[in-house]
């Protein structure tokens, strides 16, 4: 018996774990993303009638359309089940106009979850269409649209081709360009910090040892003090041999540190670069696979997930009890808490929940096996990250000592853990313990050594991709589903490079900023005028603003005459090639580097003349353990980064992962750098150990 029921979903692999949940009854179908968009060849929108989409359907989708069409002519209902956000309202839109439905009619349904309970509820209650949410998508794909192919052709003709600018691209490269200008201004400062080893007196050097703790110098008749070079340093140390150290006060208190939220989107990405060492962009990809669906032994493919695209922090109360009801079986009723989360912004849209598993039951060690080691690992960390929120707080007895010595004031600070609470499942690197020896009022203590160490004040660090998208969030800027492509973006443009984790500005980058950007268009990449635009946008779904008035008023009221004004004034930028100082060997003209899809390399600055091309080979450090060569940096076909033999093709070892001179203990293979641990480079082995920690310089 044929299916009279067709789901419209936009994922194939979502579609195989929805139609396992509804039976034979029902036929579901993947779209694979947008059936309809905006041309690519042109700008696509009427600007002098009411800022007008055209739409078209895009390239390559016509078999996957003329399925869709005929089986919803086989089928007496339809249900459009794509994406509960912006995208998927506007991809269900364009599903109806394709179809001939009335947007109106109750065919939605959406479910943030993708479990049997989640979707056969959902399809027992379809909805119209929110055009709300629909008008929402469409003025940020149109104003989208309008920034980036206005104001990109004039980046070609004064710059070069292949450049672009947007909304919150444009923004985002401000802001690294402006933390790039803060570094280079800075003037490092000169102080000096004095330190105490101190221990009781009267024990036995073992026990000496034990006890011993550092104490720091504070202040100066009870004035904070600066210490700002040598010489300094050497007449308190010379006044500090004279005095004796003595107690002056000491206090204990117990203080509770409450578990994080649960993960937003941005969250996810910033603790998964941190702890995983994925990109944003891959963490996405890999949150996608959880949330469609994956095959699980002893339960099928199912979502293991929510919906990953969210800026709220709220848990449904049915997710809130089944929780803490698993916590108490598991760890006991002490451990369940009774927190509470607030978004860390007013404008957090609240549609979705928080990033959470879809079954709590289900222990990533339990199905460790049915994941590959990324699905895994972020699966773990979304798992004990919405675990321990509903977890009671770490509970650490703290001591703080006022420590004298004549009129200069030490401190001395220790804590130990009383109450693990949610560090039972989450761990936390500010939950290490350090530790003061009992410590009584007007108690005289034994000086080991004090000595005085010269440091000196730095600059702000450069974005890494998590910290930029963390400013951004700050600032405003963007929404979940636009954090991801950003920096990849931006690296694409050779607007920014990455130095280890460091994100930087090139010289084009700079460029492009300093003399176009922030001349003529100051108000696109300006964070609070951008901020301004997102919430008029998402004022836009609350039915108080009219899209197509919005992008009317920023058109004709300013970037209209702005691009007129660039485009008569802004003369030619000639952006120097970054030069080697290494010379050609085939002509003797200075070679540069040039960047390509695979990577940087060396040509000739006397090009079209001399054709003169090198790779550049970025050593590891490490040698091959097959034979002896050096690991390299190497770039697919695709362009993803890898390490190889520098012996290839008589030697094919390879990494997907770096490798650093370190053997397993286990099993003897290379290790490599996966987040803030090292993994063993053999699959069959499960080995791993924390990364060391890096010397200060």
């Amino acid at each position: 018996m044929p299916a009279k029921n067709l789901v419209i979903v936009e994922s194939p692999s979502k579609a195989k774990t929805i139609e396992k949940f509804l039976g034979s009854r029902y036929r579901v179908v993947a779209t694979k993303g947008h059936l309809r968009d905006l041309p690519k060849s042109r700008l696509g929108v009427d600007i002098d009638n009411d800022f007008e989409p055209e739409y078209i359907n895009v390239r390559g989708k016509g078999d996957t359309i003329k399925e869709i069409k005929e089986a919803a002519k086989a089928s007496d209902r339809i249900f459009l089940a794509t994406d509960p956000d912006r995208e998927g309202e506007a991809i269900s839109w364009h599903i109806c106009s394709l179809l001939g439905i009335d947007p109106a009619k109750a065919n939605r349904v959406s479910f943030q979850e993708i479990t049997k309970p989640a979707v056969t509820e959902a399809i027992k209650n379809p909805r119209p269409l929110d055009m709300q949410l629909v008008d929402a998508q469409q003025g940020r794909r149109v104003l989208d649209r309008v920034v980036g192919y206005k104001i990109s052709p004039l980046l070609w003709a004064k710059v070069a081709r292949g450049l672009s600018a947007g909304r919150v691209q444009s923004a985002a490269l401000k802001m690294i360009c402006d933390r790039e200008k803060e570094i280079e201004a800075f003037i490092p400062r000169e102080y000096w910090v004095i330190s105490a080893d101190l221990t009781k007196e009267g024990l036995t050097p073992a026990k000496e040892k034990k006890a011993a703790f550092q104490a720091r110098l504070e202040s100066f008749k009870g004035k904070k003090l600066s210490v700002n070079n040598a010489q300094e340093s050497d007449a308190v140390l010379k006044a500090l041999e004279k005095g004796e150290f003595i107690v002056s006060s000491v206090e204990q208190k117990e203080v509770s540190k409450k578990p994080y939220a649960p993960y937003t989107t941005s969250v996810l990405q910033q603790d998964a670069s941190v702890r995983c060492g994925f990109t944003p962009k891959r963490t996405m990809m890999i949150a996608q696979e959880l949330y469609e669906g994956v095959p699980v032994k002893g339960h099928g493919t199912i979502g293991l997930i929510t919906y990953m695209r969210t800026d709220s922090v709220r848990i449904s109360d049915i997710a809130d009890a089944a929780c803490k009801s698993f916590i108490e079986s598991k760890y006991s009723k002490q451990y369940v808490g009774n927190n509470h989360y607030s978004n860390r912004k007013g404008s957090a849209q609240d549609a979705h929940e928080a990033i959470r598993p879809s079954y709590v039951e289900l222990v990533p060690e339990d199905i460790k096996d049915s994941l590959s080691a990324d699905q895994f690992r972020l699966y773990r960390l979304i798992w004990s990250r919405f675990i321990a929120s509903r977890m009671k707080p770490a509970v650490y007895d703290s001591v703080t000592a006022d420590i004298e010595n004549g009129d200069y004031g030490f401190k001395a600070s220790g804590r130990s853990l009383i109450f693990d609470g949610y560090l039972r499942v989450y761990s936390d690197d500010d939950g290490r313990e350090k530790t003061l020896p009992p410590l009584e009022k007007g108690e005289k203590l034994k000086k080991l050594s004090v000595s005085g160490e010269q440091r000196f004040t730095e600059p702000v660090s450069r974005f890494t991709e998590a910290s930029l998208i963390r400013e951004l969030e700050d600032k405003g800027i963007g929404r979940p589903s636009t954090y991801a492509p950003i920096v990849s973006n931006l690296l694409d443009r050779r607007y920014v490079l990455k130095e280890k984790k460091s994100i930087m500005p090139t010289a084009l980058g700079k460029r492009v900023n300093d003399e176009i950007m922030e001349v003529f268009f100051k108000e696109l990449v300006d964070a609070g005028f951008t901020a301004g635009m997102e919430e008029n946008l998402d004022r836009v779904e609350e039915g108080k603003e009219d899209w197509q008035k919005i992008i009317d008023d920023y058109w004709n009221g300013y970037l209209k005459a702005q691009i007129k004004t660039a485009e008569s004034t802004l003369q030619k930028i000639e952006v120097e090639p970054e030069v080697t100082g290494e010379l050609c060997p085939q002509c003797g003209k200075p070679l540069a580097v040039k960047h390509g899809k695979f990577g940087d390399f060396l040509a000739c600055t006397g090009f079209p003349e001399c054709r003169y091309t090198r790779s550049i080979v970025k050593s590891t450090g490490v040698k091959c353990p097959k034979c002896g060569g050096d690991i390299v940096q190497k770039f697919s076909r695709k362009g993803k980064l890898f390490y190889g033999c520098s012996n290839y093709p008589k030697c094919d070892q390879v990494y997907w992962y770096k490798p650093v001179s370190k053997k397993c203990p286990v099993c003897g293979s290379l290790l490599v750098e996966r987040g803030r641990m090292l993994v063993c480079s053999n699959a069959e082995c499960d080995h791993s150990e924390k990364k060391p920690a890096q010397k200060e310089e």
